[in-house]
């Protein structure tokens, strides 16, 4: 092989490398920027629908009643409802 084309391959490697490197570098900053910007996007909405961190855990704990009840034996189901029908009554008669 004739040495003018061994320096002319090594450079276009060498080119090569570096661009693919700052391709790489970019893409890496560019998706970086989209998962910050959606980020910020979603955070503004959630604020400007008004529903907090402390609204989704609510509803996520009574999600995990409902199935925590849904789950239970019968036995242990028709107490919960028994127990909250008798808490309801004593409500109802308190002033």
């Amino acid at each position: 092989m004739d040495m003018d084309l061994v320096v002319i391959f090594a450079f276009i490697l060498i080119a090569a490398t570096m661009v693919f490197r700052f391709a790489t570098a970019t893409h890496k900053r560019a998706v970086a920027h989209e998962e910050r910007r959606l980020e910020l996007k979603a955070r503004k909405a959630e604020a400007e629908n008004g529903q907090s961190g402390s609204d989704h855990r609510k509803l996520e704990e009574r999600v995990r009643v409902l199935e925590r009840i849904a789950t239970d034996s019968n036995h242990a189901l028709a107490s919960q409802i028994e127990e909250l029908r008798a808490l309801d009554r004593i409500e109802e008669k308190t002033p």
